[in-house]
């Protein structure tokens, strides 16, 4: 599903060693049956949805709701209706550019979504068909068994100060992440946009970093990177499994 790397870091100043796992993959997921598939949109978006709510627990990856706050940001001065926003790109660019422009406005971009990115078009999980809702249960299981790790201990989690600690100059890079759950085919030019600034500098590529104080904290590491594996092949299991061909 991705490319991960784990790297040990120095501490400065005699600080502890660290181990840091890193995400070697850039730009969309790939969605499999879910963005190409024939199964029925509302099981579809069920699990578009499951993996937006629960796959940043391991990953660094966004979803639409923060490209559309990226893109906000960076269009409209951070106005989210249409009036707002076209006004603000009139301020910037004056009303005859605007005028003959094809400038994306929000309205317009959230009506370029799929059916199955619409979370309320997403079936109850009593609705899946009983294979479809064993592995939905399967990941929400291992994303809890993860989330239940202390921070300080957990090899999917950092604090990005700590980060800045063992990385000098990592803080010159994008904020967002490398990975996205946003299909490319209908975001390309947005995603090009707010994605400039990673492209040029380095994206926020961690997917933890967890000092290690003691000898013995390496096996609270090893129990959470278990836990962390379990969760994302959940994932890959449910993106692999393709409903309408089972």
């Amino acid at each position: 599903m991705v490319d991960l790397r784990t790297v040990v870091l120095h501490g400065h100043d005699h600080g502890p060693p660290a181990i840091a796992i890193i995400c070697d993959s850039l730009g969309q997921l790939d969605l499999g049956w879910i963005e190409t598939g024939d199964a029925p949109i509302r099981w579809r978006a069920a699990i578009y949805k499951a993996l937006g709510e629960t796959l940043r627990r391991a990953l660094p990856i966004f979803g639409y709701d923060d490209l559309f706050e990226e893109v906000s940001m960076y269009y409209w001065e951070g106005e989210t209706d249409d009036e707002s926003a076209r006004q603000s790109m009139i301020d910037m660019y004056g009303p005859d550019e605007i005028e003959n422009s094809e400038m994306t406005l929000p309205s317009t971009m959230n009506a370029r979504r799929p059916e199955w990115m619409i979370s309320a078009n997403a079936a109850r999980p009593s609705r899946l068909p009983a294979r479809l809702r064993q592995l939905l249960s399967e990941l929400h299981d291992a994303h809890d068994a993860l989330a239940q790790s202390p921070r300080e201990l957990n090899a999917w989690d950092y604090d990005i100060e700590t980060v800045f600690e063992y990385v000098p100059g990592i803080e010159e890079c994008a904020t967002l992440p490398p990975l996205t759950l946003v299909p490319f085919d209908q975001f390309a030019r947005e995603l090009d946009d707010v994605g400039r600034h990673g492209m040029e500098m380095g994206f926020m590529d961690f997917c933890g970093l967890c000092p290690l104080p003691d000898a013995d904290r390496i096996d609270d590491w090893f129990a959470t990177l278990r836990a962390g594996a379990r969760f994302l092949a959940c994932a890959q299991a449910l993106l692999q499994f393709d409903p309408a061909r089972k």
